[in-house]
């Protein structure tokens, strides 16, 4: 979530956040980027009215923000639907999927791509090492 956070921002969108527990490298990338980021799950976390909620898939009915933006009928939507909507519509998209190595393979993809030419916008999970970051949104076809 950390990384679609990152890319909404450089997007110009106004992002916060919340999680039980944010460790490195996600903490020092959202720092990095000044994305706020609150501590546990409290409906005092969602200042204003926001345009929009993105609820993480670990989200489940009884978490206190989740039930708070459901009783106040505020639009919420998810990352993936969020991914596609505003990075993948209109691009070529190549998708990882797995049990484990999914960072590593798209890092490693994304870092080819760039080598040939081919300026590839990329999420992942974790840092990249090549990139400096967790993500990369440019104007080219991938």
């Amino acid at each position: 979530m950390a990384s679609l956070a990152g890319m909404l921002v450089t997007q110009g969108q106004r992002v916060t956040g919340s999680d039980e527990n944010v460790y490195p490298p996600m903490s020092v990338e959202l720092a990095r980027l000044a994305i706020p980021v609150s501590e546990g799950y409290s409906p005092a976390n969602i200042s204003g009215h926001p345009d929009v909620i993105v609820v993480g898939n670990a989200i489940t009915r009884g978490n206190p923000e989740l039930e708070f933006v459901l009783n106040e009928k505020m639009f919420y939507t998810s990352m993936a639907a969020v991914v596609e909507e505003r990075f993948i519509r209109g691009r070529h998209s190549i998708v990882v999927a797995g049990t484990h190595g999914k960072t590593t393979t798209t890092s490693l993809m994304a870092w080819a791509m760039e080598r040939a030419g081919a300026n590839p916008s990329f999420l992942v999970g974790g840092v990249a090492e090549n990139f400096s970051s967790s993500f990369r949104v440019t104007d080219g076809p991938y």
